[in-house]
């Protein structure tokens, strides 16, 4: 329309600040000293629904939108074929035979720019995360065959005595099991605690549940029965003749 360029859009959360509701349409936005020379005044058109439009680390702030043309087009396509779309573009681009060369970004890409820092955050945290799992297993597994090297005799003896393998097995993991369970009663408060902080620096966050906690306690005894149990079956499986043998 050709009076578009002193048309104006705000989002809903403009509205609410100018304390105009649903009343805003036809109401005046003067901007001072605009690249124009002069005080220009804007005429509200109309109202758009709240979208992000940065990132969720920030809340929703008033916006307004006016006509310029000078900083570029945003165009949605509906196509697979973006390599033949970009040349079609770069063909029509060339009509025009301006000195200003084509150049395009994708929208997706500019959006998952804001969120850079927290995926390299979460990459190197998973890193440290398997690396930390790897060698607490191998400080589980190194314990236990300690364990059951230190307690041969008496898993011999208990063995004669006719305790079963699942028994000695039950007995050996048990210990493993109550350290296990106070880590996580250790790490649970403090990761809750580090999370939350960290939460508190995005305005949409999702809450922390209970069941997260749960889940990963259950993943943990999980592991630590794995690597635990089998040097315990292998320890109820010998020969209690060999071990009472041995000084």
């Amino acid at each position: 329309m050709p009076t578009d360029s002193t048309g104006m859009l705000i989002n809903e959360t403009a509205a609410h600040a100018f304390g105009w509701g649903n009343n805003a349409i036809g109401k005046r936005i003067i901007r001072e000293n605009s690249d124009r020379g002069h005080d220009v005044a804007y005429t509200v058109i109309g109202i758009v629904k709240d979208f992000n439009f940065k990132s969720l680390h920030e809340a929703i702030t008033p916006l307004l939108m006016v006509l310029h043309p000078e900083t570029g087009l945003i165009v949605k396509v509906k196509t697979k074929n973006i390599a033949g779309l970009l040349t079609s573009m770069k063909q029509q681009w060339a009509q025009f035979n301006t000195d200003e060369p084509f150049s395009y970004s994708f929208m997706d890409d500019l959006y998952n720019k804001t969120y850079a820092a927290d995926q390299k955050t979460g990459a190197i945290l998973k890193i440290f995360a398997i690396l930390t799992i790897l060698v607490a297993c191998m400080g589980l597994f190194g314990l236990a065959t300690y364990t059951a090297e230190q307690r041969s005799k008496e898993i011999g003896i208990r063995k004669v005595l006719g305790a079963s393998v699942t028994q000695v097995t039950t007995m050996l993991s048990a210990a493993f099991l109550k350290l296990v369970l106070i880590a996580c009663v250790i790490a649970f408060p403090l990761s809750y605690l580090v999370m939350h902080k960290w939460l508190q620096d995005f305005a949409y966050r999702v809450s922390i549940n209970g069941w997260m906690f749960l889940i990963a306690g259950c993943i943990a005894v999980l592991i630590a029965l794995i690597t635990v149990g089998f040097q315990s079956i292998k320890a109820a499986l010998a020969n209690p003749v060999n071990s009472l043998k041995n000084e």
